[in-house]
């Protein structure tokens, strides 16, 4: 990762980022629970939105907490929760009905939905990336073992 990048978002504005992110959505969960039709043509059409935005939620207060403590397992759960928000996005975007709806579900993509994702990704593929500067040249690895010399004692 480059470290212009590492000084823009160190990890500690990620986990600021990710859990205020998370804070914030579950009054919106509360706004879904009255706002979402009880039925539509799907069943259970409320309950499948706020489950998603519910697992979203737990997914950046726990990315948020882990990259804070600086746990290697930030990155398996920042990775799930970027999967999440995508699946959210396409699924806002895609169930709008034209007009309004479609609007706000676009803005929310590119406002919240999709930057968040991409902030999830991060910890995900600064964990995945290969080392910059390896301790030894990979043929320091591969040469023979040399035994020492061991020279007679000088005879008097």
């Amino acid at each position: 990762m480059p470290t212009l990048l590492r000084t823009l978002l160190p990890e500690s504005r990620l986990a600021t980022i990710a859990t205020l992110s998370g804070a914030a959505l579950l009054p919106w969960i509360c706004v879904l629970a009255e706002a979402l039709p009880a039925t539509t043509e799907a069943h259970n059409w409320s309950t499948a939105w706020i489950g998603l935005d519910a697992l979203i939620a737990a997914g950046l207060l726990g990315t948020g907490a882990l990259l804070r403590r600086a746990d290697p397992r930030a990155a398996p759960v920042a990775a799930a929760t970027a999967a999440l928000l995508l699946a959210d996005a396409w699924f806002d975007i895609l169930t709008a009905a034209p007009g309004l709806d479609r609007t706000i579900a676009l803005t929310m993509a590119g406002c919240a939905e999709l930057p968040l994702a991409t902030l999830c990704a991060l910890p995900a593929l600064r964990a995945t990336a290969p080392p910059t500067h390896p301790e030894a040249p990979p043929e320091t690895h591969l040469a023979p073992h040399q035994p020492a010399q061991l020279s007679a004692p000088a005879r008097r």
